[in-house]
């Protein structure tokens, strides 16, 4: 699977962005998709998964309220929806493709990494 992210900018605080995730190659609706980000100096973490049918979803408590992770598996794309963007969201943002969501959640465990789009959001 490949995985083409896109959507990342410059933003003010309080503002909103979407993030697209589309993959191509083997049949997406088979993985769990999600999202993680690397802010400078930091280590990459966890912000959202989807399950393969879209119904069921897992947050960060960090952006918990604020960001919405959907999926269209017609069209093999993920998004993340983020709105009341803070300073500290700043991070390349990178969506994932794993088996399940134990391992959509573990950075260890992630089949397949996009590669990376920068979202900055000035205070």
């Amino acid at each position: 699977v490949q995985l083409q992210a896109s959507g990342g900018g410059l933003v003010q605080a309080g503002g909103s962005l979407r993030l697209s995730c589309a993959a191509s190659g083997r049949a997406f609706s088979i993985y769990v998709m999600g999202w993680f980000r690397q802010a400078p100096g930091k280590a990459r973490e966890f912000v959202a998964a989807v399950s393969q049918s879209g119904g069921t979803t897992k947050y960060a408590d960090s952006v918990k309220g604020r960001f919405t992770i959907s999926r269209d598996n017609a069209r093999s794309t993920v998004y993340l929806q983020m709105n009341s963007l803070k300073p500290e969201d700043t991070a390349v943002y990178y969506c994932a493709a794993a088996v399940s969501f134990a391992q959509a959640m573990n950075q260890g465990r992630i089949e397949y990494w996009g590669q990376g789009t920068l979202v900055t959001v000035s205070s």
